[in-house]
């Protein structure tokens, strides 16, 4: 939380270390498969309170209620100072790649609160995509049959505990890339599991996730 805004979450500081102020163990996760597969890593700095960086400008949510009344101004110094650099050094990223002919996998790293609004979420980890791509459905198909073979206690599921083409980073790049050239790929981990038995779990998604490249994408970018 920048200095600047502390005072609009005065008195509504513990909600930040809930599911609603950020993705519980989403960071380092996505760190540690940034390294083993010597990959790029590009991360928000900011609670998602202030702005939501996975969702579309347009979006009713990309502003939290505690922001979405702030004044105009503040909140397009909010989307210039955060939003947009953070989104434009992925898309540009990525587009690079794509003007060479590569094939890019953007993953992008979530968890889940296991219980919300009072129903419990089914699920250990979740892959999100977009069916009516191959290469993402392949892909998703393969991670989770490596995963079941190695951990085969997890449950497993596809495109939960959210849908794949739901509003998001993913879909908006899937918009102005070809599915030849594009996988936007997210993975939703259970934050159970970040409090318990979680540095097995990273272990296992690293392993499993160069094991399916390698059969997948073998120069994967």
């Amino acid at each position: 939380m920048p200095s600047r805004y502390r005072a609009l979450f005065r008195g509504q500081e513990a909600v930040l270390k809930t599911h609603r102020g950020s993705d519980l163990g989403a960071l380092r996760l996505a760190r540690e498969l940034a390294t083993a597969l010597q990959a790029p890593l590009f991360a928000g700095s900011v609670t998602r309170l202030l702005i939501d960086l996975n969702r579309s400008l347009h979006h009713v949510n990309l502003y939290s209620a505690i922001t979405r009344t702030c004044p105009e101004n503040d909140r397009r110094r909010l989307a210039a100072n955060y939003y947009l650099p953070y989104r434009n050094a992925v898309e540009n990223w990525i587009t690079r790649r794509d003007r060479r002919g590569r094939t890019v996998l953007h993953l992008s790293v979530h968890s889940f609160t296991p219980v919300l609004d009072g129903q419990v979420r089914h699920a250990d980890i979740g892959f999100l995509y977009d069916p009516g791509r191959a290469l993402e459905r392949t892909l998703c198909g393969a991670w989770r049959r490596a995963l079941c073979r190695a951990a085969p206690e997890l449950t497993l599921r596809l495109n939960y505990p959210y849908r794949g083409t739901a509003d998001g980073f993913t879909a908006y790049l899937r918009h102005r890339l070809p599915s030849s050239a594009y996988l936007g790929i997210e993975i939703e981990i259970n934050q159970t599991h970040v409090r318990s038995g979680w540095k097995r779990l990273r272990q296992v998604l690293r392993t499993t996730l160069k094991e399916t490249l390698r059969g997948m994408l073998p120069s994967p970018a």
